[in-house]
């Protein structure tokens, strides 16, 4: 976690319980569980998809008020079976099994109802759980919205994005022949899919380092670093390249159209958007926040994607303090 933030979260604290959860098709999916065990749920939903959790992701919540459940999606942090491995079948890897494991999780909790917390991917599969099961959430705290519509993956793996970073897109770009490039996510798949390490491991760790390297508004090396390391790149890489390919089992623009038709209607929320987000630019929480008018609008003036920058860290931390004490 960035020094910068030390003073925006909560102080840092330990799980009271951790375990894995059996959500079949055999898969466990790692849990815990940190703060007060009487407090008010809340499920933390990581990005990527394939990013995993970390201790600091504990920190966006009043350890005193909130029982703080985060968990690794299937096929990445201390989930098994991992994606990084050659083998792993990444069939049962889709946003509806991913919705299917947090409701079995709050139930195996035996939780009602709890809030909803989630940054990126974690905003996409926070609308998806919360359209689904609308009765199971108090309040939606999202970040950096991402809903997997095809611009949206076009304007980050396509080109796009590219015109803000060309040295860094030209690094992208390297591993695909130039014959295949009008279609990088679609050439990336063939290499990420490859068993051969000498393949996928090029691919994986490109793939990560374009993400890791445009998503905070000033560069973060260590950022980048700890995205990078051959296991965790490749299981992200493979994950995410997995879920855009098959533009995450939804129909087109189906997150916003369902807001918007009043899937979320009744459910507080705060939006939270770094208006210099080149991964996920602001322009998808503006079409949410016309759609969902109701939740709560925050765009931090000085930030981009990462939930690791200040201005973002503490709009998160100012939401969920605010509904703590509506509890």
């Amino acid at each position: 976690m960035p020094s910068v933030l030390a003073d925006v979260l909560y102080p840092d604290l330990e799980p009271y319980e951790t375990g894995f959860l059996l959500v079949g098709d055999g898969q466990r999916v790692y849990w815990e569980q940190s703060g007060n065990p009487d407090g008010k749920p809340v499920v933390f939903l990581h990005g990527g998809p394939g990013g995993g959790t970390s201790s600091w992701h504990r920190r966006f919540f009043d350890p005193e008020k909130y029982r703080i459940i985060l968990f690794d999606q299937r096929g990445c942090g201390r989930s098994t079976p991992h994606a990084s491995d050659p083998a792993a079948d990444l069939r049962y890897n889709t946003t509806w099994h991913l919705v299917a494991d947090i409701d079995l999780l709050r139930r195996n909790f035996g939780i009602e109802r709890w809030m909803v917390f989630g940054g990126s991917w974690g905003s996409t599969l926070a609308l998806a759980y919360a359209q689904t099961h609308r009765d199971a959430v108090t309040e939606l705290v999202l970040r950096g919205i991402f809903t997997l519509r095809r611009h949206e993956l076009e304007w980050f793996y396509e080109g796009g994005a590219g015109a803000l970073f060309p040295d860094l897109w030209e690094r992208f770009i390297a591993p695909i022949p130039v014959l295949e490039r009008s279609r990088m996510i679609e050439a990336y798949h063939r290499r990420l899919t490859d068993p051969d390490p000498e393949v996928h491991g090029p691919a994986a760790l490109a793939w990560t380092t374009w993400e890791a390297s445009t998503i905070t508004l000033r560069p973060d090396p260590g950022l980048v670093a700890s995205m990078t390391s051959a296991e965790a790149a490749t299981a992200f890489a493979r994950i995410e390249n997995h879920y855009f390919v098959h533009g995450g089992w939804m129909r087109e623009g189906q997150l916003v159209a369902d807001a918007a038709a009043g899937a979320l209607a009744g459910i507080p929320g705060v939006i939270v958007q770094g208006r210099y987000d080149v991964c996920t630019p602001v322009m998808t929480a503006w079409d949410l926040h016309r759609a969902w008018p109701e939740a709560d609008f925050v765009v931090v003036d000085d930030a981009g994607h990462s939930a690791a920058e200040p201005g973002i860290a503490a709009a998160l931390v100012a939401a969920t303090d605010r509904f703590a004490a509506a509890s």
